[in-house]
Parts: C-alpha cells; structure tokens; sequence
C-alpha cells in the first residue's frame, strides 16, 4: 500500500474513472455529420495547416498535422461535415472525426481480417461507409455518409 503521510491509503481505481470522465466531458470536436465549426476546431487540436478547396457544389478543408497526416473534411452548402478521409504516416484520432459513428468503426474493428500483411477495413451499412487500409507510415482512408453527398460526387472522389 502506498503512505500518504504515514497513513495507509489503499489504491482505488477512482483516480482512473475521475480521469476517463474528464476525457469524455470535453466537447466533440470535428466529426463526421458535424458542422463547419468542428473543422475550426480540429484544426487547433491537431495544431495543423488549413488549406481550403472548393469542389462541384461542396468545400474540401484539409487539414496537415505537423506528424504529416492530412485529414480532409467535406463539407455541405449547409455546413455539415459529409464525409472525410485521410492519409500519411499517422492515423488521424478516429473518435475525433468520427464522433458518433466512432462505435460502429470499432466494432467493425473487432471483426477485420488481415490480408497479405496489412490491415483493411471496408465497412458498408446503411448510414456510413468506412474504408481504410495502407501500412506502416503510409495509412490511407475515408468515410463518408452516403445520403449526405452530394449530387454528382462519386464515393470514389472522396481522397
């Protein structure tokens, strides 16, 4: 046991819960499905570089961590986070720019297969398409939500 003091003071996994509470309690930043808002504040969280392209009827932020990974976040006209995707040598915090649909994505994980040596993942149900793979230092992805994209924007487009 450790001594606080001379006294006895059991270790108790409080200090661990008080801790993974305080994780949860910050606000969700950028996610999937969320508004234009949460790229501003990925971008500070990943202390990375914007640089903003406009596409056919949508507006592609991509964001370039100093690590090297580049997260684009596609954006609506009416400021919804439609789909993102990333590459580099890093994978990006996925509960980050997930948000809501980070659970499915895990539970997708529990249930990939490894082919030749590297990791993919191609998840497909209604309401959100999650695709990813690479290796060491050359990781590549994308998720989207297929309602949300629109008109003329092919999944294949999303890089």
């Amino acid at each position: 046991m450790k001594t606080l003091r001379g006294r006895s003071v059991p270790f108790t996994p409080w200090f661990l819960v008080a801790i993974g509470w305080m994780a949860l309690s910050y606000p969700a930043l950028a996610a999937l499905g969320g508004d234009v808002t949460s790229v501003e504040a990925d971008q500070a969280h990943m202390k990375a570089s914007l640089d903003v392209r406009q596409g056919g009827g949508y507006e592609v932020r991509a964001l370039r961590a100093p690590g090297g990974t580049v997260v684009s976040e596609y954006v609506s006209p009416a400021g919804r986070v439609f789909a993102v995707a990333w590459h580099g040598p890093f994978y990006p915090e996925m509960q980050q720019i997930l948000g809501s649909y980070f659970q499915q994505y895990s539970a997708a994980l529990e249930a990939r297969k490894k082919v030749y040596g590297h990791h993919l993942l191609n998840l497909e149900q209604p309401g959100l398409v999650v695709q990813s793979g690479g290796r060491m230092r050359a990781y590549v992805g994308r998720a989207y939500i297929p309602e949300m994209l629109p008109a003329g924007l092919k999944a294949e487009e999303i890089k």
